[in-house]
């Protein structure tokens, strides 16, 4: 008896002692997680990426003085030519290259014809004219652009203000003309003087004109950024300039490519170098003192006060019309357009015709409703 109680208690010990080992597994095991817990991840957001740099329209380019328009900054750099062109009736019929011409201006001259004159940047063209003689008023415009004034034939008093300007000119009756001009022997002279870009390089290079606008140029215009309306209640569908009798151009504005066609002579203006008819997106009508250089001269020339001047006229584009200012400062060669308000006037981006219209009583008509 007393043996088998002897081995019970063996038994109870053994499994006391198994239990007790198990337990202190599990604590220790327990003890290990409490102690050591499992690593925790940390969620963190990814990098945002830097926006990469909006790349410049208009690197490589600068803003035209002419036009507004941005151009090459090489091109933009180069002084224009202001060319006197040739207008009666006879002669337009065979204008080359005129549409090329970033500013186009129009002014009487003897006997109530006009005579046009071109602000051409950088031209490229084979035939542009015909090409006709100088009148001081314009040598003074071409002053106000630091351009190169071109003409074949002069007025003595054309001649005078050149001197006095001190203007850069390129003249057919030079001794160098032969390299800048030549004649077309299908048309009648003196109507038939023709230059082109190559002959207009070559006079620069002759008379080692500087190429460049000076340092200190400031252009002769302000310019919208982008294509902008006027506020104006009064529509410009067709402007008719009428000069005289004999010289009574007229505009119409064509909606949809948003630009004023000119016509003449009863007739669309075209160009024959690229049968195009002539278009301008801005038209600006400066009213000027136009009366006889000399009364009573047989030959009728005109003159235009330009010296320490001032006027009223009209700003055209897309439609509308409204009222401006000007000042003009000769011997400066400054000349400054200004919005009824005061504030000097901004034009759209693009091509412009200025009609130097006599104050005198010639006749503006700006209406709407057009037909082309």
């Amino acid at each position: 008896m007393r043996k088998k109680l002897l081995v019970l208690l063996a038994v109870l010990c053994v499994s006391a002692f198994v239990s007790g080992c198990k337990s202190g597994k599990k604590d220790e095991a327990q003890n290990e997680t409490t102690e050591n817990p499992a690593p925790v991840t940390e969620v963190t957001e990814a990098p945002t990426a830097e926006p990469l740099p909006t790349a410049d329209p208009h690197e490589g380019m600068a803003k035209s003085f002419l036009t507004g328009k941005y151009i090459p900054e090489k091109k933009a750099k180069q002084r224009p030519y202001a060319v006197m062109i040739n207008n009666i009736e006879y002669a337009a019929r065979f204008h080359s290259g005129i549409s090329q011409a970033a500013i186009l201006y129009e002014a009487k001259v003897e006997g109530g014809i006009t005579r046009l004159m071109g602000i051409f940047e950088n031209p490229d063209m084979k035939k542009l004219g015909s090409v006709r003689s100088a009148r001081h008023y314009y040598v003074s415009v071409a002053s106000e652009y630091d351009a190169v004034f071109v003409h074949f034939g002069h007025t003595k008093f054309a001649l005078s203000k050149i001197d006095k300007l001190n203007v850069d000119n390129i003249s057919g009756l030079s001794g160098y003309g032969g390299r800048v001009f030549y004649r077309d022997r299908s048309i009648s002279a003196p109507h038939n003087a023709f230059t082109s870009s190559k002959g207009l390089a070559a006079g620069m290079s002759t008379l080692k004109y500087r190429k460049k606008y000076k340092d200190n140029f400031e252009g002769h215009f302000k310019f919208y950024e982008e294509d902008t309306d006027l506020i104006s209640d009064k529509d410009a569908d067709k402007v008719t300039v009428k000069f005289s009798g004999y010289a009574s151009p007229y505009f119409v504005y064509d909606a949809d490519k948003k630009v004023y066609k000119r016509y003449q002579y009863g007739k669309k203006h075209i160009d024959t170098a690229n049968n195009k008819q002539l278009s301008f997106k801005n038209l600006i009508i400066q009213y000027v003192d136009d009366e006889p250089i000399v009364p009573g001269h047989a030959k009728d020339y005109r003159t235009i006060n330009f010296e320490k001047a001032s006027g009223k006229g009209m700003y055209i584009t897309n439609g509308k019309a409204v009222k401006i200012k000007w000042k003009k400062n000769e011997s400066k060669k400054m000349m400054k357009y200004y919005a009824e308000d005061g504030s000097e006037l901004i034009i759209n981006p693009g091509k412009t015709y200025i009609a130097l219209f006599p104050d005198n009583g010639s006749k503006l008509t700006i209406s709407g409703k057009g037909k082309d």
